[in-house]
């Protein structure tokens, strides 16, 4: 007696799910260290802000430029030590997801994956103006994305109390 085997032709010849790194670009990056040569004497440690963003443009059919724009500002005794803007992107070939997952796959996926590359710069950047390198922590970008979702959640309940009243 033979055993059946399901019927998994179908299944192998469907096309697969890719997503691949096609390219890393710097799309913008400034370092700003406005009260050089004083900003480098010693002093207490400085009180350091970062901000992250992520956006997002589909390119084409299937290519998709992905980009972190990362804020960081060092402060001691309200005089700024400096200021570092850059915005790093990367350009993706994604193909073959359910729809349903581009969104979250495009926002959380993909920055996940060029962020290390910008964390080098922004530590890199910020050794070459004369202060230790920034070194930033690991980045949770799916934190980011519940976040934004739940802000413009608000925003779009805001709205429709706004116009009922």
């Amino acid at each position: 007696m033979a055993e059946e085997t399901p019927n998994t032709t179908a299944d192998q010849n469907a096309p697969q799910p890719s997503l691949h790194i096609v390219g890393q670009y710097i799309k913008d990056l400034s370092f700003e260290n406005p009260n050089a040569p004083a900003s480098l004497a010693p002093g207490a440690a400085p009180q350091i802000g970062i901000s992250i963003n992520v956006s997002a443009q589909k390119q084409d059919e299937k290519i998709y430029a992905v980009e972190l724009t990362i804020n960081a500002k060092a402060e001691r005794d309200d005089n700024v030590l400096f200021n570092v803007e850059l915005v790093y992107g990367g350009l993706f070939d994604i193909q073959n997801f359910p729809e349903n997952q581009m969104h979250p796959l495009v926002m959380i996926e993909c920055p996940r994956l060029i962020f290390p590359f910008a964390r080098q710069i922004l530590s890199s950047i910020t050794q070459n103006g004369g202060f230790p390198p920034l070194l930033m922590e690991p980045v949770d970008f799916s934190a980011i994305y519940r976040q934004n979702l739940e802000a413009a959640a608000a925003k779009i309940k805001e709205g429709e109390e706004s116009t009922v009243n």
